[in-house]
């Protein structure tokens, strides 16, 4: 089913600078001050590129499109990226620690040219809606620049690990790029230039579904420009990096929500009213929610407001994902949260680290927090593959991967692989 294709990367020379000055978090996570610090850092940096700065004197000929344009064309011209001389995969390991827990964990996975497949073909699966907004914005960067620079974030079922040993095998030799990130992320990446190993990689990968973890907006994308450009070969494949659901280092975190601006809004109020939908339990800490995620078959969701913390158990549902259970019932229901305010983020902020999400309750910067236990590998995957969907901002797949450590042209003339 998953076509996967080896291409000639475009990747940052020595003359453009140290790595770790030029590579960037995926695009939709950098927030302005992490965008002035990557500005900052070189002249170089791929920020540049995908998240550049607009101008009130920005005009058809003059915006950030064309500048992220030049910009692409004006490092290859100068050799500050540079094109590989032959198609390669890529085995890119991430070695990081979990937050919350302290856990050292290794993630295992490669870079690839994936075929851009339509939904109901049943090769790959979302498990997100997607916001017309950012696609309309990645569409513009990708029209103007003919070229990925980050990789959609690909699962695959391979419980036995094939994939994974070959993968092992490579890193054995040292890596041809390592790089740490600002949190603490090492990155390392390796060249498969082996025809025989690429070949053995695309026969082992070509019965596997493909689940999207983090990228749906610019898979969409890469969806709208195939169909835009039906003679350009290279539209027809978009760069991803695959990762077994099966890897010990696939590590999925919690995104707490924080309610603010609610007009009337009394905990003790909700607490009753919840108390009709949901066993309502004080706790008396965050380690005592904690046990409780720990405890099979009973959902448990963490209410903090001001310095109190429950635990809020549904009476009686058949749904076992808390973050649905949390946008239907309590959301929805206890607090009269319509689903349109919730997708413009009306009253309803995102935050990662549970202690963070708790401490927002406690200084007053939320009316509430209500704290999620982590959704599982093995439950999105039962869902997307069941042709389901996920809430907004249901999963955090950490680390994430850099942008800039490969770069596919679209330009580059479309090859079999072999």
């Amino acid at each position: 089913m998953a076509q996967v294709f080896p291409f000639s990367a475009y990747r940052y020379t020595p003359s453009a600078g140290p790595l770790d000055k030029l590579v960037t978090q995926p695009y939709d996570k950098i927030t302005a001050e992490m965008r002035a610090r990557y500005l900052a850092a070189s002249p170089h940096n791929l920020v540049r590129v995908i998240l550049g700065e607009s101008s009130q004197t920005d005009s058809p000929t003059d915006n950030v499109y064309t500048r992220a344009a030049a910009h692409l064309n004006g490092w290859i011209s100068s050799q500050l990226l540079a094109r590989d001389p032959e198609p390669s995969l890529f085995a890119y390991f991430q070695e990081f620690t979990v937050p919350d827990t302290g856990e050292r964990l290794v993630r295992q996975g490669f870079i690839g040219a994936g075929a851009v497949e339509d939904y109901p073909a049943g090769v790959v699966y979302r498990h997100e809606r997607t916001l017309s907004g950012p696609k309309k914005d990645r569409l513009e960067l990708l029209r103007h620049t003919r070229a990925h620079f980050g990789q959609i974030f690909m699962l695959y079922p391979d419980p036995d690990g094939a994939i994974d040993r070959l993968l092992e095998e490579t890193a054995a030799a040292p890596p041809v790029a390592q790089v740490a990130d600002e949190y603490g992320a090492i990155h390392r990446l390796w060249r498969i230039a082996d025809p025989a190993r690429i070949a053995r990689i695309q026969a082992l990968m070509a019965d596997k579904k493909l689940l999207i973890a983090d990228g749906h907006h610019r898979y969409e994308t890469a969806l709208a420009f195939r169909d835009e450009n039906p003679g350009l070969a290279g539209a027809r494949r978009v760069m991803m990096t695959f990762v077994n659901m099966h890897s010990p280092g696939l590590t999925i975190l919690a995104t707490h929500r924080l309610v603010s601006g609610l007009a009337g809004f009394v905990p003790r109020a909700f607490l009753a009213r919840a108390a009709e939908l949901f066993h309502v339990e004080p706790l008396a800490s965050l380690d005592e929610l904690k046990e409780r995620w720990t405890q099979g078959g009973q959902s448990w969701i963490g209410a903090a407001m001001g310095g109190d913390l429950h635990g809020l158990s549904p009476k009686d549902t058949a749904e076992t994902l808390d973050v649905r259970i949390l946008h239907d019932s309590l959301l929805g229901r206890v607090l009269g949260i319509a689903e349109d305010a919730v997708r413009e983020q009306k009253y309803i902020r995102y935050l990662r680290g549970l202690e963070a999400a708790a401490a927002e309750a406690r200084s007053g910067a939320a009316q509430a927090a209500f704290l999620l236990k982590p959704a599982s590998v093995q439950q999105v995957a039962a869902i997307s593959f069941a042709g389901g969907v996920m809430p907004q901002k249901s999963t955090d797949f950490y680390p994430k991967l850099l942008s800039g450590l490969t770069i596919y042209h679209l330009e580059e003339p479309a090859r079999t692989g072999s």
